[in-house]
């Protein structure tokens, strides 16, 4: 054949200087387009093509070159055509596949579909043509059609089954009709009762279709075929951690207890322990994790935010300097946490020492928020109200926060009106942001304004009636200046129906039912209350309502209580002298 594509050629010497090109894409020169031996790079690969016995004709070498040419200046439905009446001609793998290829780049589903169609008749034992056809048809949203291609695929791979439904699974993991793609995997799986594969990848589809006491049976039988398994160990405390986290620390510790070398599990295993703060326990783990890597800075960093947790401040520094020396851990957030350390240890030159060394990352920005507040609390304001204005922030949220700080620093500082100017700056730039309206409001509350307070707040209300908070706010003011009882009662009211177990709304709510001489009720939401929170506030409110109510003696033990828990408290003193001058 080789000899009788040259004398085509010699024919048509305009051809000459393309035959090369020709030669490399459709590998001629190796495997002549006629049945026989191969020779290829990939012998075992490539022994199973049937190839035809086609003549090399200068018709057909015409069509493949306007195709190819077609193909290289972008003219994608032309060369996609072409392709597939040179491969339904020919009916040679080699074209149908380069045919299918020029359909799935193309991106025509029609034509991807119907090439590699023709490609899977011509090479029925390829199973890539039989992947990537189920892969289109589920692509175009016909897992139906695709069904028994997958399950072909399946049959010709009974070898290797194990692999076969693992890259199944990739290919349904990111469809969208969750339940479609786990009845698909499902059908697919049901002939093959004892392969651990088939039942891990069904229990991957159900809970991603919410379907967890499936996923959870399907696990657990892939875990009886393959016991050691670490996939299908991961998988089951993953499905268990949601409604059975003891269950799920037992599953990996019994494991682990079989394989303790199981580096996967044991790092699943502390994160469990995390996550359920068992911080000891977590730590512990972690540590024996760290002894095995010691060059890991990741999990010297894991240790020291559980230290810190617990507050162990010694190891959490030591842990800390020692992902710092490692120089791999990401500095920036290494120095953060370090400024954290340096607060907790309350050496705020420390502190402040490594919050200015973040320069960069996802902690810059708090970082400086934190640099700002020391510099206030050091009483430098002026300094910290420089460092805010100077701090870049890229999106809404961020500036909120520069601007809430600001007025932070600025009440600290005994300047209310100046805090109170700060936050109506802000709102001038950002007028329907919730928090600033909220902190505003609360602001001009505080500074004797209760006109605009009841306005910000109302803005706040209809812009976010959802806000708990805001519907609070307004009622315990009213309630406060004596005014408006009955609508302060349903403000409240209508926070507690928001926030039902918020205990500083239940206190509002106990207050106003005080205010309005219903003290059986108004005691009951106020123990409720102390219980959830034992502020010297509500602790001011409990004492007057049950010394108004006869019980005289509970109400000084409270009142005596919280004051030495809050000697310093002005409205627990004020009340106290009310009823004991």
């Amino acid at each position: 054949m080789c000899a009788r594509l040259n004398s085509s050629v010699a024919m048509n010497p305009f051809n000459y200087l393309i035959v090369a090109g020709i030669l490399l894409l459709t590998a001629c020169a190796q495997a002549p387009l006629r049945a026989g031996p191969v020779q290829s790079a990939e012998p075992q690969a490539e022994a199973a093509l049937v190839l035809p016995n086609v003549e090399l004709s200068d018709e057909l070498l015409y069509e493949f070159l306007l195709t190819e040419i077609a193909h290289q200046r972008g003219h994608k439905a032309l060369a996609v055509q072409g392709s597939v009446n040179i491969a339904r001609k020919t009916r040679d793998p080699r074209l149908a596949k380069r045919a299918a290829q020029l359909a799935f780049e193309s991106g025509d589903m029609v034509k991807s579909i119907e090439a590699f169609r023709q490609w899977q008749e011509v090479e029925p034992a390829s199973p890539l043509a039989g992947r990537m056809l189920a892969s289109i048809l589920l692509r175009g949203g016909k897992p139906e059609e695709a069904q028994p291609e997958l399950a072909k695929v399946l049959e010709a791979e009974k070898a290797n089954l194990g692999s076969g439904f693992m890259q199944i699974f990739q290919m349904l993991a990111p469809y969208p009709d969750k339940p479609a793609a786990l009845k698909l995997m499902r059908e697919l799986a049901q002939p093959y009762p004892q392969v651990a594969e088939a039942h891990w990848s069904v229990a991957q589809l159900a809970q991603q279709a919410g379907d967890d006491a499936l996923a959870l049976n399907e696990v657990r039988q892939a875990r009886g075929l393959r016991p050691e398994w670490d996939m299908a160990v991961l998988l089951e405390a993953q499905l268990l951690q949601k409604n059975a986290p003891q269950q799920a620390l037992e599953v990996l510790r019994r494991y682990l207890s079989d394989y303790p070398d199981a580096r996967e599990i044991r790092l699943q295993y502390a994160r469990t322990l995390l996550e359920q703060k068992q911080y000891p326990q977590a730590r512990a783990e972690f540590q024996r994790l760290a002894k095995d890597s010691p060059e890991n800075p990741d999990l010297a960093f894991a240790i020291a935010l559980i230290s810190l947790q617990m507050n162990d401040l010694q190891d959490a520094e030591a842990q800390l300097r020692q992902a710092l020396g490692k120089g791999k851990k990401d500095q920036d957030t290494v120095q953060y946490y370090l400024g954290q350390l340096g607060e907790a240890k309350e050496n705020e030159g420390e502190a402040l020492a490594h919050y200015r060394e973040v320069k960069g990352g996802e902690y810059q920005f708090g970082a400086r928020l934190r640099v700002a507040y020391l510099l206030g609390k050091r009483g430098k304001l002026d300094e910290a109200r420089e460092y805010l204005q100077q701090t870049q922030a890229t999106n809404n949220q961020q500036r909120v926060q520069l601007v809430l700080i600001e007025a932070q620093l600025l009440r600290e500082a005994k300047r209310p009106e100046d805090a109170y100017q700060v936050l109506q700056q802000g709102l001038a730039k950002l007028p329907n942001h919730p928090d600033l309206l909220y902190e505003a409001a609360m602001q001009a509350d505080k500074i004797g304004k209760p006109d605009v307070f009841e306005q910000l707040i109302r803005t706040l209300i209809r812009i976010k009636p959802d806000h708990a908070h805001a519907y609070n706010a307004l009622g315990y003011s009213l309630l406060e200046r004596n005014e408006r009882i009955a609508e302060a009662v349903e403000l409240v009211e209508k926070a507690l129906q928001l926030a039902p177990d918020d205990a500083a709304i239940m206190d509002s709510v106990g207050w106003g039912y005080y205010r309005s001489g219903r003290l059986d009720e108004s005691l009951r939401l106020l123990r409720r209350a102390f219980a959830g929170n034992p502020d010297p506030e509500v602790a001011a409110h409990l004492g007057e309502v049950l010394w108004v109510h006869g019980d005289k003696d509970e109400a000084r033990k409270i009142w005596q209580d919280s004051l030495k828990a809050h000697p310093g408290n002005v409205p627990l003193q004020n009340t106290i002298k009310k009823f004991i001058p």
